[in-house]
């Protein structure tokens, strides 16, 4: 498979949270175009590799590209020609739309302080835009 063809390339990942090594020199690519499922029990590192390939947490050693972007190097473009959404629900339900919301913002590295501030504003023009559909009438 050439580079023109790969979407995902991982070579020697390593990741470790003290002593537990959680990946070992973990290598594959994935061919454009093409589904990857990662499979494993728990405490395989599943979770691991997702949140390092969507640039939500940096790895130890070893080298990953997207669609030709280093995640070290060029996180926002990778953030840029990626989706991410969990197993379930897109939300979780045990958080208030607020935290979901605020959640989402954190996904995409913004401070907590930003998030909060951008889900302020949201709330306010849907209030607003809700008030002027409201009838003012008698």
């Amino acid at each position: 498979m050439t580079s023109k063809d790969t979407a995902i390339s991982v070579t020697g990942l390593k990741k470790s949270y003290g002593d537990n090594h959680v990946l070992k020199g973990v290598s594959f690519s994935v061919k454009r175009g093409t589904m990857l499922a990662l499979l494993g029990p728990n405490g395989a590192g599943k979770t691991t590799m997702v949140r390092i390939l969507s640039t939500l947490l940096r790895h130890d050693a070893g080298k990953v590209s997207i669609e030709g972007y280093d995640i070290s190097k060029d996180s926002d473009k990778v953030r840029g020609v990626i989706g991410l959404t969990g197993q379930s629900a897109s939300v979780d339900e045990l958080l208030t739309g607020r935290e979901n919301l605020v959640m989402m913002g954190r996904l995409y590295r913004l401070t907590k302080a930003s998030a909060t501030a951008r889900y302020q504003l949201a709330s306010r023009r849907e209030n607003q835009a809700q008030n002027r559909d409201q009838d003012r009438g008698a």
